[in-house]
């Protein structure tokens, strides 16, 4: 798991606005006209109606998709009992789950008050304003008379995720691994190791779903919960047993399955070897299991084990399921989160886990042979298809069970609904980041005298994404190191100026003499580029001895991409390297190209750009829907540079006919579908907006992605360059931590792949050939 530093996590949520979460407007509001219809008078219209039918609150405000996220404070993570005003960072956090995995609006509500009956009536009073409600870090036994009281007393979806969405996750876990192991439900014997919400919820689960309650044996931290203990509460009474075991170990002998929500390391390789033949294991203390994970595989080869760890197989995360069980929800406005609901969620993820996994989840994280068995009961966290599978099924069990109150009608049209809400390609950069750590790799940061880029190798290796390998002065770096306290301990640190790199510095210098002795150096100039951090970085990867290159941060370009093109080249003789950028917006991912190399780029150019972006970019998991860019649309003038960019086109289109291409058009015409399906009802982006936009030059497309990034609030990443044999990357000036850390995923994604396609392969393949299974359904 990843490794985050308290200075790191303190300076994420501080600087800038504090907090994670705004709220924006989502109607117009520049004019004054805007403003008297968003207030008064125009407000009291839909205020008048609603008083006429209060249902009409749906329809004219956004209590629909807001969900309240509320907490005391009285059970925060695993810290305990920290006050309502420390709960809200997770709350936060938690309402940023919800808007990204479910497109669901949150304001988190910290209540302070530790009495249930204060709590159920300041919540109770809040019903009119909101959707739903998620209770969070509530302490038990308060959370189950909290949730069930407001249940019994409000009329829209409520649910303590605490308790709740760890069984629905494991209770698909369980579904499939009984099913893999051929072990019927009803015949499970199973002790479970801890008695809290999250506990006891998971055994109610377990039961609707076939288990036998007499074949369950809860433990606490007194050990098995008997019914001669003393002063148990009605919760915990409930699975009191009169058998014969005290402990733990008592308890597991011959059992088929342990539960574990407690404590790491409760379970040792004794008691598990006390199992029954082929065992479930699910040990979900986080961050450390009940048993390590290595060392339960290590004891025994027959269980099927998950944790609530991204690092291993089969991990419980509840944002497999409240996201989407709240969609759904909300969106047939259903009263309550009932039984029914919650085991339809269960059903939809363990069936999902079932089906043919896409490429665009395998590339995320970098496995080719994902399917069900013992190492998949469930499916990841990044499958987009978790929305318009989970979120149906839990809409149909609330219609049939008869607490919905705005029945879907067509489910066609609700599936793409769904989509809609998030975009396909809005999980880009999440995607990449698990790609990046299914496989890391050695990067050479060129510029490691610079404090940024120390902090973002250090990110990057913590974050289990690359080896970084830092190129400087080595006092310097040493300095910089202590100074900002950072954990670089192993890492490797090279100074090519230094006396301990003149014997790599003389091998390097020669190969680098043989590439260009005909290209204007001489042997002792060969040796002497060797000094330069650059050019021994990109010999670094040239040779094997490193997989990518970053540098350019306090660099200019030139002295960047240089050196890569002089040792690494490109993949076709002749052909010119370009820049992308990714820029990422609130509509999703957009690519400029080319924004950084090719000053006048001819129609042949422009062609060969928009493959090489269109080959990166279906690489990346996204389809590419390309637009050539210029001041025309379709033929409406006859200057050179749109029958340039015209032919580019046209060429495209005819090399690449199964690609989405369009083009000449104007920027705002191509985002515009009103106006072309009135003026142009032939575009090919009538039906959906491009993704991909090729810039006739590079003032033009460099122009273009500085304003957006300005004053539209987008993020850029970049340049990516395109064409290289090998993986090098420039970084814009003055980068950030977080852009240097995310240049340095796209660095190794890109080495991934380069690794996989060699020279020969690279030069035919055909964008076709690339996967096509890369939507959401």
């Amino acid at each position: 798991m990843a490794k985050i530093r308290r200075e790191e996590a303190l300076d994420y949520h501080s600087k800038g606005k504090p907090g994670k979460i705004e709220v924006i407007p989502t109607k117009a509001t520049k004019t004054q006209r805007d403003l008297a219809l968003a207030y008064s008078p125009g407000v009291a219209e839909p205020c008048k109606e609603i008083a006429a039918d209060v249902e009409n609150v749906y329809k004219y405000t956004a209590k629909g998709n807001l969900v309240a996220v509320i907490s005391n404070g009285t059970a925060v993570l695993g810290l305990g009992d920290l006050g309502p005003e420390a709960s809200k960072p997770v709350m936060e956090g938690k309402g940023i789950l919800f808007k990204i995995f479910a497109g669901i609006d949150v304001f988190d509500i910290e209540i302070n008050s530790r009495e249930i009956e204060e709590i159920i009536t300041v919540v109770k009073a809040l019903e009119p304003t909101f959707g739903g409600i998620n209770l969070e870090d509530i302490k038990a036994p308060d959370c189950f008379e909290i949730e069930q009281r407001l249940k019994k007393e409000l009329k829209i979806p409520i649910m303590h995720d605490d308790q709740h969405g760890t069984a629905i996750i494991t209770g698909a876990a369980l579904l499939n691994a009984s099913e893999l192991l051929n072990k019927p439900l009803e015949t499970l014997r199973m002790v479970v190791s801890g008695a809290g919400a999250s506990a006891i919820s998971c055994i109610k689960i377990f039961v609707d779903l076939g288990m036998k309650r007499e074949n369950i044996i809860v433990c606490d931290s007194k050990g098995v919960i008997r019914k001669d203990r003393t002063n148990l509460d009605a919760i915990k009474a409930q699975f009191a047993t009169d058998t014969d075991a005290h402990t733990l170990d008592d308890a597991i002998e011959g059992t088929d399955i342990f539960l574990g929500l407690s404590m790491a390391d409760v379970l040792t390789p004794e008691m598990l070897m006390k199992m029954a033949e082929r065992p479930i294991v699910f040990a979900l203390a986080n961050p450390d299991p009940e048993i390590n994970y290595e060392l339960a595989m290590a004891t025994r080869d027959d269980i099927v084990m998950a944790t609530g760890r991204s690092d291993y197989p089969n991990q419980v995360n509840n944002v497999l399921g409240f996201p989407f069980i709240f969609r759904g929800a909300l969106d047939v406005r259903a009263t309550e989160i009932n039984e029914e609901m919650k085991l339809a969620a269960v059903r939809a993820i363990a069936q999902l886990a079932k089906e043919p996994v896409p490429d665009l989840v395998k590339l995320a994280y970098n496995q080719q042979n994902m399917s069900f068995s013992e190492n998949y009961i469930i499916p990841k966290p990044l499958d987009p298809r978790l929305l318009t599978t989970v979120a149906p099924a839990v809409a149909r069990a609330a219609m049939e069970s008869g607490v919905a109150k705005a029945p879907i009608t067509d489910w066609v049209a609700y599936e793409d609904e769904l989509v809609e809400r998030l975009g396909r390609d809005q999980s880009l950069i999440r995607r990449l980041n698990s790609t990046a750590k299914q496989d890391p790799k050695r990067v050479v940061f060129a510029e490691a005298d610079n404090a940024k880029v120390l902090v973002a190798a250090l990110m990057a290796k913590d974050d289990g994404i690359a080896e970084p390998i830092l190129l400087g002065d080595r006092k310097r770096i040493e300095i910089l190191i202590a100074e900002n306290n950072l954990d670089l301990d192993g890492v490797t640190i090279i100074d090519p100026r230094g006396d301990e790199a003149e014997e790599k510095r003389k091998i390097y210098g020669d190969i680098f003499f043989e590439k260009r002795k005909r290209r204007g150096y001489n042997r002792y100039e060969a040796h002497k580029m060797m000094k330069e951090r650059n050019y021994f970085g990109a010999m670094m990867v040239e040779e094997g001895e490193a997989d990518a290159l970053i540098s350019g941060l306090t660099r200019k370009y030139a002295d960047t991409i240089r050196p890569a093109l002089e040792i690494i080249g490109t993949y076709q003789e002749g052909k010119k390297v370009s820049g992308m950028y990714l820029m990422l917006t609130r509509k999703g991912p957009l690519f400029f190209t080319d924004t950084t190399v090719i000053p006048n780029p001819t129609a042949d150019e422009l062609t060969d750009i928009a493959a090489h972006a269109a080959r990166a970019i279906k690489e990346f998991g996204i389809e590419p829907r390309i637009a050539f860019l210029s001041y025309s649309n379709y033929g409406s003038s006859e200057g050179e540079e749109p029958q340039k960019v015209r032919q580019a086109a046209q060429k495209l289109r005819k090399l690449y006919p199964n690609l989405l291409i369009d083009g000449e058009i104007q920027a705002n015409i191509a985002f515009n579908k009103d106006i072309l399906e009135e003026n142009y009802p032939f575009s090919d982006f009538t039906g959906q907006s491009p993704n991909v936009l090729i810039f006739p030059n590079l003032s033009a497309g460099n122009i273009a992605y500085k304003l957006i990034q300005e004053l539209g609030n987008a993020e850029a990443i970049g340049p990516i360059l395109l064409g290289l044999k090998k993986s090098v990357h420039v970084l814009q000036l003055g980068s950030s931590v977080r852009e240097i850390v995310n240049m340095v995923t796209i660095a190794v994604v890109d080495a991934q792949l380069k690794e996989r396609v060699n020279k020969h392969e690279q030069d035919k393949l055909q964008i076709e050939e690339l996967p096509a299974d890369l939507s959401m359904k």
